[in-house]
């Protein structure tokens, strides 16, 4: 069962849009729609509840088929800002400059995104 869809489409995309704009520093109301919309993004993409990723403090989302976590601190978990996760969802960022630049944060054995990222859903063009 997909995840719920908690931010229209249509104002996902628009926020992602206004955002890459103004080159990932848009307004905290518009960063937080796009950050929400990528993250359910990624949840439809690669369901499951194996890994969490985290752009605080805009959101988080559980994915990636695997072990199940169901309480306390997930054993994967990913955490970056909201300007890195947008610019990786689109593909403005690759995994690989963001880990060597220390944008993000992993841990665990399955804490990568590597080839889910950037999401074809989120294909904006240059």
């Amino acid at each position: 069962m997909p995840p719920r869809r908690r931010t229209p489409i249509a104002d996902g995309r628009a926020a992602l849009a206004a955002c890459r704009a103004a080159d990932y520093a848009a307004d905290r109301k518009t960063t937080a729609t796009a950050v929400r919309f990528t993250l359910e993004e990624l949840a439809t993409t690669a369901p499951g509840r194996t890994l969490e990723v985290r752009v605080p403090p805009h959101g988080a989302v559980q994915c990636i088929e695997g072990p199940v976590h169901t309480r306390g601190t997930p054993p994967n978990v990913i955490e970056t800002d909201a300007s890195t996760w947008l610019r990786l969802a689109v593909g403005d960022l690759t995994w690989e400059a963001a880990v060597d630049g220390a944008r993000v944060r992993a841990s665990g054995q399955r804490a990568h995104l590597e080839g889910l990222l950037p999401l074809a859903s989120l294909r904006l063009g240059p």
